[in-house]
């Protein structure tokens, strides 16, 4: 086992890594009161009743997988059932699932009564590598990503790597993405062992030294005024493409692959393009220039024509800037194949 501490003042935690894990909940987290377990119909169930099953008053919650449950109307029905169910503000959520569980239930979590502890179990590698720490929270709202939500941080945060044994090999590569993202920016050893190819061998030391560069970003900037906009790299572009997803069928962190690509140097361009390939991920995408510029126009990060972009010259050096959108229309051409 090993233990990361997210020092942010009186929101610190502690984020738990280790293999087992969810059979111990009940020892790394407080579950003697009324607990909501949300989850989604993807995870293996079995998950989130080990979790209820250590509570003192467990119930679990399961919506349909897929970002479609990131909703106002979702949200609102999970609150009602706390309610129904007689949650008190000493009482608690738990997300058992990937980030689209962890956004919605931190997200209620926050909300109800004004905010209830909040525990995070992340069980893909995205969740587990990204967005499982940090405190953002949000749903989706008339078709835009995340842009109804709040900083809420957890509690404790559960890394059990044996959670990942169940995930198919494309969701794997999808959160790996995220990974490669950090390291571009901030670690040229992990870019190079992404280079180097045994991944399966490595996902312990991926997702840990991945964690231990988001922490320390958070840490100097949680509500991303300025350096935790490095997080953002490749999601401008990435965002946008990821707002027609129903054209593509695209995850999250393909998204991000594809918003990678034009935001490094042409030196990089194709070493990165390699691991993409590696790693399964796409370097090229069927996709619509104006229908995409017009979702990246609407990214809750724009400041009016403008918005700040992440560049990396090399592996673990990069800038950031601000530009104006119409100048990443080349950048989303780059990616795109006529459809």
């Amino acid at each position: 086992m090993s233990v990361l501490h997210m020092n942010l003042g009186a929101d610190s935690y502690d984020i738990v890594i280790e293999r087992g894990a969810l059979q111990k909940a009940g020892e790394h987290l407080n579950l003697d009161r009324r607990v909501l377990v949300l989850t989604d119909d993807g995870v293996p169930s079995a998950y989130a009743e080990t979790v209820a099953q250590q509570a003192k008053d467990g119930s679990v919650y399961t919506v349909p997988q897929g970002e479609g449950s990131k909703s106002i109307e979702r949200f609102g029905e999970i609150l009602s059932k706390m309610l129904s169910l007689g949650f008190s503000r000493k009482d608690a959520v738990v997300a058992v699932g990937g980030g689209v569980v962890g956004d919605l239930a931190g997200f209620v979590a926050s909300a109800y009564m004004r905010g209830v502890d909040f525990y995070n179990i992340p069980t893909t590698v995205l969740s587990q590598v990204d967005s499982s720490i940090g405190g953002k929270t949000a749903v989706n709202l008339d078709g835009i990503k995340n842009i109804v939500g709040a900083f809420y941080q957890p509690k404790k945060v559960l890394i059990d790597l044996d959670l990942l044994s169940t995930l198919p090999e494309r969701q794997i590569s999808n959160g790996l993405a995220e990974a490669v993202k950090m390291s571009l920016t901030s670690d040229r050893e992990l870019f190079e062992l992404f280079e180097k190819g045994n991944i399966a061998d490595s996902m312990d030391e991926i997702i840990t030294r991945s964690l231990t560069i988001k922490k320390a970003v958070v840490e100097q900037d949680e509500k991303e005024q300025r350096l935790r906009k490095i997080l953002n790299f490749g999601h401008t572009i990435g965002h946008g493409v990821e707002s027609f997803e129903h054209l593509n069928g695209l995850y999250h962190g393909e998204c991000v692959a594809l918003g990678m690509i034009p935001m490094v140097s042409d030196k990089l361009r194709p070493r990165l393009i390699q691991v993409l390939e590696s790693l399964r991920l796409p370097t090229s995408v069927e996709l619509d220039a104006d229908e995409v510029y017009a979702a990246m126009t609407h990214d809750k990060k724009g400041e009016g024509d403008s918005v700040t972009i992440t560049t990396v010259q090399s592996p673990g050096e990069y800038e950031m800037k601000k530009v104006r959108f119409k100048e990443l229309y080349p950048m989303i051409q780059m990616i795109g194949r006529s459809r």
